[in-house]
């Protein structure tokens, strides 16, 4: 028997951006602005972050599945609070948002899926390669992002990324800005697995397969993968966050931002 229900999370705001649900011992977790593509602003990211500490607390979930609601996963950082806050220290947002949450889905004892229903471009694509399993839809795709308003890649991108598809591919597809559309990330490592129309049992069945599992062998498992593989993670999210704030005071990255919102304004 699936027992499922929805409760609207909102620690930071009266707004419904996140919903969280529970379904056969797995806490589905959706990012709920698709009016603004699921992008991240600082309430979303501090609820998201809540969240998996209720769900890393919670003896009935042995998994967790973050999604997008509509037709996207995230575009990443919403624009417009940056925008509004042109004075911000890049380094320091990072530090109070996807750098924490970067290393909070790393050392979460349970598993993480990444059910990536759409586009998923910048922090969001750091955000789901943090993640321990990614399951794409067919029509969903990756996009690195940064460099479209001349940023350095971070939220742990400039790491993950070419430890899944080597250094070569991680550079020509930061400077290209090209999507890497689900069948490509299936063959290069990036997605578990891609679904069509069976998309939404494979998240299910892989959730609850999950969900069962032995779960001190798990979050030990976890740590040791961790150890082996991404040891220096902090180090590195910590340097993303220096070179972002050099970057940010680049005339480029001010012109980029400006020709987006003018082109939002005309569409």
């Amino acid at each position: 028997m699936t027992v499922t229900s929805k409760v609207a999370v909102a620690f930071l705001t009266d707004m419904t951006a996140l919903l969280s649900s529970t379904q056969n011992g797995s806490v589905i977790l959706t990012l709920n602005r698709p009016e603004r593509a699921n992008a991240f602003d600082f309430e979303l990211t501090q609820s998201l972050r809540q969240a998996l500490v209720q769900a890393e607390d919670d003896p009935q979930a042995g998994c967790v599945v973050i999604t997008g609601a509509g037709k996207v996963f995230s575009a990443g950082q919403d624009l417009t609070e940056m925008k509004q806050g042109e004075n911000i220290s890049y380094r320091e947002h990072l530090e109070k948002t996807y750098n924490p949450l970067i290393l909070q889905i790393r050392n979460m004892g349970k598993p993480v899926i990444a059910a990536v229903n759409g586009a998923c471009a910048g922090a969001a694509f750091g955000i789901a390669l943090a993640c321990d399993i990614r399951i794409a839809k067919t029509s969903a795709y990756f996009v690195v992002g940064f460099s479209g308003i001349a940023l350095a890649p971070d939220s742990g991108v400039s790491l993950f990324l070419p430890k899944y598809i080597g250094l070569g591919r991680a550079q020509e597809y930061f400077y290209t800005n090209k999507p890497i559309p689900a069948a490509l990330a299936y063959e290069w490592g990036i997605a578990n697995r891609v679904g069509g129309f069976n998309y939404q049992r494979l998240v299910s069945q892989m959730a609850a397969d999950l969900a069962r599992g032995p779960r001190e062998a798990f979050a030990l498992g976890k740590m040791a993968f961790n150890q082996a593989y991404l040891p220096n993670l902090e180090e590195v999210l910590n340097q993303e966050g220096i070179l972002q704030e050099e970057a940010r005071t680049h005339e480029e990255h001010r012109r980029r931002v400006d020709e987006f919102f003018d082109r939002r304004k005309k569409s």
